[in-house]
């Protein structure tokens, strides 16, 4: 029988790049190699794209030997060990700042022998350049199947200003939040800031609007806090969403995910808790530091957890996702009481989350009975599924 040709892409240009490098290699792993004729693409932080061997470079190791993977450490990554055992592709276009006349996007095809020749794409591709629709557009171009959402619910997914305003229209309950420009806020810091004091109270966290693995997110106490933390998002997006901090000084909000999976009838996981060891979830308490606890299930009251699987599954069709998605929700603080049940916020979707064997999403799935291999096995068929969907679709008068 003859296998089925999967590309694994991964690297990209993103603040989320080292991630990338964790999930791919946790997926190259867990492939069944009876199934799967396994090829490997790797993008470079400067946007080339990278064949197989060429590609274990970019898992650096200070000492050249292999290193243990700890999902926790995007510098031990035990790069080469993983990814030499994968097979040569061609190498795709490089940017536009090099010499590409020998190449060019004509050659990410299925059927011709110098192309790219696999029957689906797993990216693991988070962040910009990846998760934001932009691979997700070339690849509807070549016509080759993807795990994922597509252009639309990817993009939405990434732009946390776009996608609240559709959960807004869903109807869905989202922390209060104003959202700036980066020109506005050069242009009139003083103004900037007086517009959101005028809106939400402190304490507040300030984010890009379009990147993850809480890169450039910061909690903002007072004024001066709330400047520094304007400077470091606008650094990384145009747009700067400002949320107002779930709980405030009563304490901090519970962080609560879920693992969403499937096409036009998602399912939800269970419910799975994040105490972070650090005043919230930020990239270095998900990496770096040691000390945060995943609780899988959530301690919550069965009224709490219907709630939160079913505004899940509501949110990941709000933004027209497909595949996965990992959603993520924000709880009052205290006990809930017959008369006022604890408040739960949507937080965000993530269409690309990490993809690690120890990843909340991968776990969520685990604990609901669907094991790492399976759940990959279950994401390549529901890409399979909607590519050969979407051939129903009438494309002339």
């Amino acid at each position: 029988m003859k296998k089925l040709r999967v590309g694994i892409l991964f690297g990209g240009r993103s603040g989320e790049h080292e991630v990338s490098l964790l999930s791919a290699a946790s997926v190259l792993q867990a492939m069944d190699q009876s199934k799967y004729d396994v090829h490997l693409i790797g993008i470079t932080k400067d946007g080339r794209w990278l064949t197989a061997g060429d590609a274990a470079h970019l898992l650096p190791s200070s000492t050249g030997q292999a290193q243990h993977l700890r999902a926790g450490d995007p510098e031990a990554t035990p790069g080469a060990a993983l990814l030499e055992h994968g097979k040569e592709v061609v190498v795709q276009p490089v940017p536009s700042s090099a010499d590409h006349s020998s190449s060019s996007l004509a050659t990410l095809r299925t059927s011709a022998e110098k192309s790219l020749n696999v029957d689906v794409i797993f990216p693991v591709l988070h962040g910009t350049y990846g998760e934001d629709g932009t691979v997700q557009g070339l690849l509807e171009l070549a016509d080759i199947a993807y795990v994922g959402s597509g252009v639309l619910g990817s993009s939405a997914g990434m732009d946390k200003d776009v996608m609240k305003r559709l959960f807004v229209a869903a109807k869905l309950p989202i922390p209060k939040h104003v959202t700036l420009l980066r020109s506005d806020w050069q242009q009139n810091p003083r103004r900037a800031i007086q517009g959101v004091e005028a809106i939400l109270r402190y304490p507040m966290f300030v984010k890009p609007a379009n990147l993850g693995s809480s890169v450039g997110i910061s909690k903002a106490h007072d004024r001066k806090e709330l400047a520094v933390a304007i400077d470091l998002a606008a650094s990384y997006d145009r747009k700067i969403v400002i949320e107002m901090s779930i709980g405030g000084k009563r304490g901090k909000a519970r962080e609560l995910e879920v693992a969403v999976l499937g096409n036009d009838s998602p399912e939800a996981s269970v419910v799975g808790e994040v105490i972070p060891c650090k005043e919230f979830y930020d990239y270095e308490a998900k990496y770096l530091s040691e000390g945060s606890q995943l609780i899988i299930p959530a301690k919550l009251t069965k009224a709490e957890t219907k709630r939160v699987r079913q505004m899940a599954i509501d949110a990941f069709r709000a933004c027209d996702l497909a595949g996965m998605a990992r959603v993520d929700f924000l709880m009052e603080p205290g006990i809930s009481t017959g008369s006022r049940p604890r408040k739960i916020y949507l937080n965000e979707v993530n269409t690309l989350p990490g993809f690690t064997a120890i990843s909340m999403y991968p776990k969520l799935w685990q604990a609901s009975g669907l094991p790492y291999n399976q759940l990959i096995d279950r994401l390549i068929h529901l890409a399979l599924e909607r590519h050969e969907e979407k051939k129903s679709n009438r494309y002339d008068l």
